[in-house]
C-alpha cells in the first residue's frame, strides 16, 4: 500500500509539473479563447472623386446591431428595449431573437446616434459592431463607370473593382474579453491592430459635364424611342474622359386601377341596374436609367460609316487620294456576286474625295478602299487603335472585332470592311480614332484617373501615357478640312455649335442577328463623332444610339453632339471660332460657369475650405451652387 501510494502521488506531482512547467502556454491559451473575442474593424474605403474633387462614392461609418440569442434567455425585455431605438416591431425582433443560433443581423448600417443608444442598453447579447457604408453623393450619376461595392466593402464591378486594392486600405482587429454572457470586461483589451485607410481616386470625370450629357442623352433616347445610348467627351489634347454616360430605355407596366363598387340601393327602394365596366390598364411607362455596365468600354457594334475615317486616312497618308479628286460613283458596285449600294439611289455622278466623305457614299469609299489595298487597310486600323484596349485597364474592357490579318479576308471584305461593316469596335475607340484626327495625327491614349488622394489630402499624379504619331499633319489637316463640310453642308448639319466650327462624321450600321445570322430588319446603330472648334480642337465627343426612330446618325446623334457640346465649350472657356458657325440651333442664353479645361494637382490638407462652382440637381433644372 506504501509502494502504491507513493507511485501514486509521484505520478501526480509529475503531471502537475508537467502541467505548471511546460504545458503552462497552452492550458492559458485555452483558458483566454473561452473569454477572448476578435473584433475586426473595417478600414475606411477610399473616396472617388471628380476632376474638382465632387464627391462621387464615399465610405461612411456605421455600425451593424447583431444578437447571440444562445445568451438571451429571456427574449421578451430585450426586443421591448430594442423596438424603439432600432424602429423594428416588437415581434420582429422576438423572432429574431428566438432562432437557433449564435449570430443575428438585428439592423444593418444604423447610425451613430442608433449605435449609441443601443450600447447604452447593455443588454446581454446584443453586440454593436462598426463597419462602413458606400454612399454615392452624385445619387446614381456615372453608376456604370464608378460600379458597385458588396456588403463585405469589396469592390465588384467598374471603378471600385479595377482600383479595389488601392481604395480598400487594411483592415484592423481588436481581441477584447467578454465575460460568458457576452459583456465586455472593462480595460481587457489584449492586443490589436489599427486600421489603415484607404486611398482615395480622383478622376478626369468632370461632374456637372457628366450630369449634362446624361440628360441630353436620355432625352434624345425617349425622343426616338432608342433601347440604349453612349455618349463620351475627351480633352482633345490630354485625352482625359470628362464624361462617359451610359443610358438604357427601361419600360414599366403601372398597376391597373381598382375598379369602384357601385353604391349600394337604399333599403326598400327598387334594385337599380348597373352596368360593370373594367377600367383598361394604363399605357405602359418609359423611362432612361443607368445602363447594367459600362457599354462604353464594353459592348462592342459595328460603327458604319463613321469607320470611313480610316479608309481616308490611309488613302490620303499614301497619296493615293487627294481631297479634290474626282471619282465617277456609281448607283451599285457588285463585289464577288454581293451588291453594295449607297444609303439613297441615285444615278451614276462625279464627286470629289470631300464629296464622297461628306455625303457618306459607300460607293465612292469602297473604289477608294480597292486602290488602298486590303493590306494597307489592314495596317491603318490596326495603327488608329482598333483591335486593342485603350488601355484604361477598366474591368471587362472588349478589345473589338476586327479583321486584321489580310490572309483572312474574303473578296467581298474590301467592301464592306472599309465602310464599317464586319467590324466590331467599342465606342471609346471610335472616339480615340476621331480625336487622333484633332490632335493632328497624334494618337492620345484616353485617361479615367488623374491622381490619388492619400489619407492625410495629399495628391499623387498617375503616370499619363505618352501619345504617338499615327497620321502626319498634313493628313490630319486635310481631314480635318474634309470632316468640317460634313457638318457644313453633309450628313452633320445639326451637329453644328452656334459660334464654332465643328469636324466630324456620322455613321448608320445595321445591327447584326446574332441567331439567324445576317441582320435584323429595321435595326440600327446611330453614330456622330467629331471635335470643336475645328481649327484649333479642344474637345472630343461621340454619341451613339442603339435603335433609335429615325435611324440616322445625323439626324439623332448629331443633335445631341450639338448639345453636350455647346454646354462643355462655354463651360472650359474655349474661345469662338472667327466666322464660326451657325448651325445647330440657336445660342443658349444659359450663364455656363466656366471652368479651366487642365488642372494643376497640387497637395492640399483634408480639411481646407474649398470654394468652387458646380451644379446640382434641383427637380431636373440646372441651377448653380457657390
Amino acid at each position: 500500500m506504501r509502494v502504491v501510494v507513493v507511485l501514486v502521488f509521484a505520478a501526480l506531482a509529475l503531471r502537475l509539473i508537467g502541467v505548471q512547467a511546460f504545458a503552462s502556454g497552452r492550458y492559458s491559451a485555452m483558458g483566454a479563447a473561452e473569454v477572448d473575442t476578435t473584433v475586426h474593424i473595417p478600414a475606411v474605403r477610399g473616396g472617388i472623386y471628380d476632376r474638382n474633387g465632387a464627391a462621387l462614392a464615399l465610405s461612411v461609418p456605421r455600425s451593424n446591431i447583431v444578437a447571440d440569442p444562445f445568451l438571451i434567455r429571456d427574449p421578451a425585455p430585450v426586443a421591448r428595449a430594442l423596438t424603439s431605438v432600432l424602429d423594428v416591431s416588437t415581434s420582429k425582433l422576438m423572432t429574431e431573437l428566438s432562432e437557433h443560433s449564435g449570430y443575428v443581423f438585428l439592423a444593418k448600417e444604423v447610425g451613430d446616434a442608433v449605435a449609441a443608444k443601443v450600447n447604452a442598453l447593455t443588454l446581454p447579447g446584443i453586440n454593436v459592431l462598426p463597419t462602413t457604408e458606400r454612399v454615392d453623393p452624385a445619387g446614381s450619376l456615372a453608376a456604370p463607370l464608378i460600379g458597385t461595392v458588396s456588403a463585405a466593402g469589396t469592390g465588384q464591378a467598374g471603378l471600385e473593382y479595377q482600383y479595389n486594392s488601392l481604395l480598400a486600405g487594411k483592415n484592423g482587429f481588436a481581441v477584447e474579453q467578454m465575460s460568458p454572457d457576452g459583456v465586455p470586461l472593462p480595460g481587457k483589451t489584449t492586443r490589436s491592430s489599427p486600421t489603415v485607410p484607404g486611398t482615395g481616386v480622383e478622376l478626369t470625370i468632370d461632374e456637372p459635364l457628366q450630369y449634362v450629357t446624361e440628360q441630353s442623352l436620355g432625352a434624345e433616347i425617349l425622343a426616338s424611342h432608342a433601347r440604349s445610348g453612349i455618349a463620351i467627351v475627351m480633352n482633345t489634347r490630354t485625352g482625359d474622359i470628362l464624361s462617359m454616360a451610359n443610358l438604357v430605355a427601361k419600360t414599366v407596366q403601372p398597376p391597373t386601377p381598382k375598379t369602384a363598387a357601385p353604391p349600394a340601393a337604399a333599403p326598400g327602394s327598387p334594385a337599380a341596374s348597373t352596368t360593370t365596366t373594367t377600367t383598361p390598364p394604363p399605357p405602359p411607362i418609359t423611362t432612361v436609367v443607368q445602363a447594367p455596365q459600362n457599354l462604353a468600354l464594353t459592348q462592342v457594334y459595328e460603327p458604319g460609316s463613321v469607320f470611313k475615317v480610316v479608309t481616308f486616312s490611309a488613302a490620303l497618308q499614301d497619296g493615293i487620294i487627294s481631297p479634290d479628286e474626282v471619282f465617277t460613283v456609281p448607283n451599285t458596285l457588285t463585289i464577288d456576286g454581293w451588291v453594295f449600294h449607297d444609303a439613297e439611289s441615285h444615278p451614276t455622278e462625279k464627286l470629289t474625295a470631300t464629296q464622297i466623305l461628306a455625303q457618306s457614299s459607300n460607293i465612292g469609299t469602297i473604289e477608294i478602299a480597292q486602290q488602298l489595298g486590303e493590306g494597307r487597310l489592314a495596317a491603318q486600323i490596326s495603327t488608329l487603335g482598333f483591335g486593342r484596349a485603350t488601355g484604361l485597364g477598366f474591368p471587362a474592357e472588349s478589345a473589338g472585332l476586327v479583321k486584321s490579318d489580310p490572309a483572312t479576308w474574303h473578296v467581298s471584305d474590301i467592301g464592306s470592311t472599309p465602310i464599317g461593316q464586319d467590324d466590331a469596335v467599342t465606342a471609346q475607340q471610335v472616339l480615340d480614332m476621331v480625336n487622333t484626327v484633332g490632335t493632328g495625327g497624334l494618337f492620345v491614349p484616353p485617361r479615367l484617373a488623374q491622381a490619388s488622394v492619400a489619407p492625410d489630402g495629399s495628391f499623387t499624379k498617375t503616370a499619363v501615357p505618352s501619345p504617338h504619331r499615327a497620321l502626319s499633319q498634313e493628313v490630319a489637316s486635310q481631314l480635318t478640312t474634309m470632316m468640317e463640310q460634313v457638318v457644313q453642308d453633309g450628313t452633320a448639319v445639326l451637329a453644328g455649335v452656334p459660334g464654332y466650327t465643328v469636324a466630324g462624321k456620322t455613321g448608320t450600321a445595321q445591327i447584326p442577328d446574332p441567331v439567324h445570322g445576317g441582320y435584323i430588319p429595321g435595326a440600327y446603330e446611330a453614330t456622330f463623332a467629331g471635335f470643336a472648334p475645328a481649327e484649333a480642337p479642344a474637345l472630343s465627343a461621340i454619341v451613339v444610339l442603339e435603335r433609335p426612330d429615325p435611324i440616322y446618325g445625323g439626324t439623332v446623334a448629331a443633335p445631341v453632339f450639338s448639345q453636350i457640346m455647346r454646354y462643355a465649350l462655354h463651360r472650359y472657356g474655349i474661345p469662338t471660332s472667327p466666322g464660326g458657325g451657325s448651325t445647330g440651333g440657336t445660342a443658349s442664353t444659359v450663364p455656363f460657369p466656366q471652368v479651366p479645361l487642365t488642372k494643376t494637382v497640387a497637395p492640399r490638407a483634408p480639411s481646407a475650405p474649398t470654394t468652387t462652382t458646380t451644379i446640382v440637381h434641383s427637380h431636373g433644372k440646372l441651377t448653380e451652387r457657390a
